[in-house]
């Protein structure tokens, strides 16, 4: 089989021509075949001539879906790393982007045909660039790409990396909301990232901040996703949903009105408040996936976290057994649950039968646990600049004193 050669970078688009023409009229025989390949060779020595970048890239990847098939791997990838190329040969950023945007499609044509590599030429194709909204384009084609292509194990690392990600592409609102939730959407599918798909998602309702009824209903399919997602997680108890414009939209929704209760008895409730909205929902809990028994398990782990928020600081054995109504045999246990989720520290004081809270955890985490936080820091800097100046002070006092006595001595 033939592979591609360049010589140089002329010759390399020139050869990608002549390689896939040469493919693509196989089946005609050489007497229809010769002239198409070199009228095809012809066209492209033009458009490189003339700068014509753009036209050179949709002749170069016309035939783009054959080489897919009748190429190796290493061949597609080098064939494709000189197409790519070609957005550094032109300053002109419009014409970047519709470069961009003819290989990006013929990409995405055939997502389940070596997904893998595809993803490597978009990828390629993304560190050639410098335009940042060209760079945001790209990224948002490979979470197409490997979503359809079911190859997201490779591109997921790089949500770490989304904040910088951000910085450099400085793009607006409307695709700051398409990024996360496209991450939001990959990430749900693996059991083991449902933190980082709340994560995401959360992201994306909190733009919507601001926004006016009409633009908030685009997000109430997802704010009800959220709610669900809250409520089923064993191990997220602490979230600022109720604080979102997105979210409290639900609250007189004639379709989600239910579910919004929901996530407030989550979240301000304690467990027999659930326990009569289950009564009165059993249906609507099943039809969202909601299991009750690790709904119970969750409320009785939150009721705990509200239980410790006593200014007291203790909470008697018999108080959390009545609220989390188990035997006095369990009590014990849903506090050591409650601390090794980190929800509460405290000790349990057996012989007094009470558990002793030295800092229990907020259930939300809203405007005023932000303005409370502020407010002990401005404390804690003001007693450390106290304590500075005490220090500085009796330098200053001591040091005179040296002084004082030196001049005595002589």
């Amino acid at each position: 089989m033939a592979t591609v050669v360049p010589t140089s970078e002329e010759d390399a688009a020139l050869s990608v021509v002549r390689f896939a023409s040469e493919l693509a009229w196989a089946d005609a025989g050489p007497e229809v075949a010769e002239p198409q390949v070199s009228r095809l060779c012809m066209e492209a020595k033009e458009f490189i001539v003339m700068g014509k970048w753009l036209e050179l890239a949709s002749l170069m990847i016309t035939s783009a879906e054959l080489i897919f098939s009748k190429v190796s791997e290493k061949d597609i990838e080098s064939i494709f790393t000189i197409i790519c190329n070609l957005v550094t040969k032109t300053e002109n950023p419009d014409e970047v982007m519709e470069i961009v945007k003819v290989v990006t499609a013929k990409i995405l044509q055939q997502p389940n045909e070596k997904p893998a590599v595809r993803l490597k030429i978009l990828i390629n194709l993304y560190n050639l660039l410098e335009t940042p909204y060209c760079q945001f384009y790209v990224y948002m084609k490979v979470l197409n790409l490997a979503v359809d292509g079911k190859v997201a194990e490779y591109i997921i690392p790089s949500f770490k990396k989304i904040d910088n990600f951000l910085k450099d592409w400085k793009i607006g609102i409307p695709e700051q909301r398409e990024l996360f939730l496209a991450i939001s959407n990959i990430l749900k599918e693996n059991k083991s990232m449902s933190k980082d798909a709340f994560k995401f998602l959360t992201s994306y309702l909190a733009t919507f901040l601001g926004e006016d009824a009409h633009v908030l209903s685009e997000a109430k399919e997802a704010a009800a996703r959220a709610i669900v997602e809250f409520v089923r997680a064993p191990d997220i108890f602490q979230c600022d949903l109720l604080d979102l414009p997105a979210i409290g939209q639900l609250e007189k929704d004639a379709k989600y009105a239910l579910l919004y209760q929901l996530l407030k008895i989550f979240l301000t409730q304690r467990l027999d408040a659930y326990l009569d909205y289950h009564a009165a929902n059993s249906t609507l809990l099943k039809s969202y996936g909601l299991v009750h028994e690790e709904c119970i398990a969750k409320m009785r782990l939150m009721s705990l976290v509200d239980l410790s928020s006593d200014v007291s600081g203790q909470i008697p054995y018999e108080l959390i057994k009545d609220t989390l109504r188990i035997n006095d045999d369990e009590v014990e246990l849903w506090v050591v649950r409650a601390i090794t989720a980190k929800l509460i520290d405290c000790k349990m004081d057996q012989m007094n039968q009470v558990v002793v809270v030295s800092h229990p955890t907020d259930r939300v985490f809203s405007q005023h646990q932000w303005q409370a936080l502020r407010t002990k820091l401005v404390t804690w800097r003001g007693n450390i600049a106290n304590v500075i100046s005490t220090i500085q002070a009796n330098k200053i006092t001591e040091d005179g004193s040296q002084a004082a006595q030196g001049l005595v001595v002589r």
